[in-house]
């Protein structure tokens, strides 16, 4: 609408501006005169009034009605007074109009606001491209094969084939087929992840290379998507403090101008009587101060900000905590799910000269190939990273309680702990205690295989510390930020953690109850806590804490308690929530300090405070200068996207 009204309003402007005598004496030319021409300036004026002023004019009445003055009264009011003087001055002993500064003031200020709408339009298109993601049809299996049906009609529990290339239209779990899906548009991940029977697909990602049979979890509002999207625009629409600060300040202005004007009108009139530039004076002074780079300088911020988080994975609840969290001086981690992978993982391995690591290895995966337990399922998933194939064992048994045993090649080997060893009367070479004992100091299981009674090799199982966060913590340290740790696990085991991550604080054995009162004690100490957790029992914490960060693979409870939602199971997307922080922040003062700054020092030199020394603006001058000041604001506000998150 600005960007048809600010055409339309400047091709209409061309006939005002050529019949302008001071348009004219400047550039030294005379106007084509004919009958009828003395009528073109003030119909075309008032057509532009009518047509470019009207939506200022109505913005204004609904800050009347609101008790809210603010910068359209201000627009509306400078406006209103140009076009009366000018209607008065075709009627009054006097040769001056205000007509051509009416229509350029005009001009610049729908040029301003067609500025600031698309600036915002293009921050805040996040809901667009998310909603894009969905695909609107979806391919249904049914006994006779497939059919093709809109994704409103999906149900849960409904069957869908998804063709290599083909968007996922609903949260779902894979069934049947192996595939690769590109999440980055979701987590922010940018390489695709291997989708398998069981695995949880999400609405919106884009299959690779295979086809996925995927049973339908979650459709409409209840999906991933959809509760991005609702965080995305709940984040648009709430308000920091600083914005709140900005929006009280275009209210002040409002008064500070109204005053200003009625000083200046006031001075010139006792100096040197009521005539054009007092008027001209009054103008001016309503025309600098329309506060719209004030009005821009926060909400064009928080919508890039908000964008550039979404991209990232990073989603914001509530503005004020993205804005506190800059300011954070202690961050807490859950240990379990958080620092660790939250299951039981192969950290280590040692093997006797008798067999080599991939030998030893084979071996245990293939006598583990059967097994449901959690053991088992680390030792696999060690030998599958390892890139090494399992021997094929026959006459698997389970040992209750202490091990497993099965045969390879006509021999009968065994897995197990040191109790195994025990009751069975099996060696344990020294090499192998030694590396146990030292496993065992950092909180970690040991499990070894036996052969001929006697244990070849052994592996140190634990719960395992996710590769970015000792570099999370490192940042942190490196940004003068103090690391803790909350955990209901044992001294030791938390210990141990800790002193591989170079933490600084641990709190172990914390009953879940208790989690939010060793936030409490830390505030207590004057410290402005950010809390990071993924579980039920971390709830209290989030909500406690000053800036409540909840992974966003955890529990629905730890994401509804917190502020800040990391969509990503990475430690590391803390760091970019600071840095992003930060620097949506300083944009914020910036921004500020431009647009306060630039009335500071615009209104005393509208006022004519210097025209006893020959220095003074006039109207249009003033909307120039104006719509400049939104242009820097914006042009800041759009330097936001230069920020590279990506480098953490």
């Amino acid at each position: 609408m600005f960007k048809q009204k600010f055409l339309v309003s400047l091709l209409l402007s061309l006939p005002v501006l050529y019949y302008s005598t001071f348009i004219s004496g400047i550039l030294g030319y005379t106007p084509f005169q004919f009958p009828e021409s003395s009528y073109l300036v003030p119909v075309f004026s008032t057509i532009i009034f009518a047509y470019g002023g009207l939506p200022f004019l109505r913005m204004a009445k609904g800050e009347y009605e609101d008790g809210k003055p603010g910068m359209m009264m201000l627009i509306s009011l400078a406006i209103l007074v140009a076009y009366a003087y000018s209607l008065a001055a075709l009627i009054l002993p006097t040769q001056s109009s205000f007509f051509w500064e009416l229509v350029t003031l005009i001009d610049i200020m729908l040029l301003g606001h067609w500025i600031e709408m698309r600036s915002v339009r293009q921050a805040s298109g996040a809901l667009d491209e998310l909603a894009e993601l969905m695909p609107d049809t979806a391919e249904r299996i049914t006994d006779e094969g497939t059919e093709e049906i809109p994704v409103s009609d999906l149900a849960v529990g409904d069957k869908i084939l998804v063709r290599p290339g083909a968007s996922i239209p609903a949260d779902g779990e894979v069934i049947r087929g192996d595939s690769t899906v590109n999440e980055s548009m979701i987590t922010g991940e940018s390489k695709p992840v291997e989708k398998g029977p069981s695995d949880e697909v999400i609405g919106g990602t884009v299959n690779s290379d295979g086809s996925l049979r995927v049973e339908i979890t979650a459709i409409g509002d209840d999906t991933a998507l959809s509760d991005i999207m609702g965080l995305v625009e709940e984040a648009q629409q709430s308000k920091s403090k600083t914005q709140l600060f900005a929006d009280k300040a275009a209210g002040w202005l409002f008064y500070i101008a109204l005053a200003s004007g009625i000083i200046t009108g006031l001075a010139w009139t006792l100096a040197a009587g009521f005539n054009v530039t007092v008027i001209e004076r009054v103008v001016t002074v309503l025309v600098i101060a329309c506060p719209h780079a004030l009005g821009l300088a926060i909400p064009l911020v928080v919508a890039i900000n908000t964008s550039l988080a979404a991209q990232n994975g990073i989603l914001v609840r509530d503005r004020v905590a993205m804005e506190q969290a800059r300011a954070l001086d202690t961050v807490v981690f859950d240990k379990t799910g958080t620092l660790t992978q939250g299951e039981l993982g192969a950290a280590a391995m040692e093997t006797t000269p008798e067999r080599s690591d991939e030998e030893a290895l084979a071996l245990l995966a293939g006598l583990e190939a059967d097994s449901e337990h959690v053991i088992a399922e680390a030792i696999r998933s060690f030998a599958e990273n390892k890139g090494v194939e399992p021997v094929t064992a026959t006459g698997f048994k389970a040992i209750q309680g202490k091990g497993v045993k099965a045969d390879v090649d006509g021999k009968t080997v065994y897995v197990g702990g040191s109790n195994l060893a025990t009751s069975h009367d099996f060696t344990i070479p020294a090499e192998l205690k030694d590396f146990a004992d030292d496993a065992a100091t950092n909180a970690a299981t040991t499990v070894y295989l036996f052969e001929d009674e006697e244990a070849v090799a052994a592996v140190s199982l634990a719960d395992v510390i996710r590769d970015e966060s000792k570099k999370t913590i490192s940042y942190l340290h490196d940004m003068g930020v103090e690391v803790a740790m909350l955990t209901g696990d044992a001294e030791d085991v938390a210990r141990s953690v800790a002193d591989a991550l170079n933490i600084d604080t641990v709190f172990a054995e914390v009953l879940p109850e208790d989690k939010d009162k060793k936030i409490q004690a830390l505030q207590d100490e004057n410290k402005l806590v950010g809390m990071v957790g993924d579980g039920v029992n971390d709830a209290p914490a989030l909500t406690r804490s000053d800036v409540g960060i909840a992974i966003g693979s955890g529990t629905d409870v730890a994401v509804e308690s917190a502020d800040i939602i990391l969509v990503k199971d990475n430690p590391l997307d803390v760091i970019r929530l600071l840095k992003l922080s930060e620097a949506s922040y300083n944009k914020m003062l910036q921004n500020l300090f431009w647009a306060t700054g630039y009335n500071a020092f615009a209104i005393p030199l509208a006022a004519g405070v210097l025209l006893p020394v020959g220095i003074g603006i006039s109207p249009e001058i003033g909307a120039i200068i104006m719509s400049l000041s939104t242009v820097i604001v914006a042009v800041n506000a759009q330097l936001l996207y230069r920020l590279d998150l990506s480098a953490v």
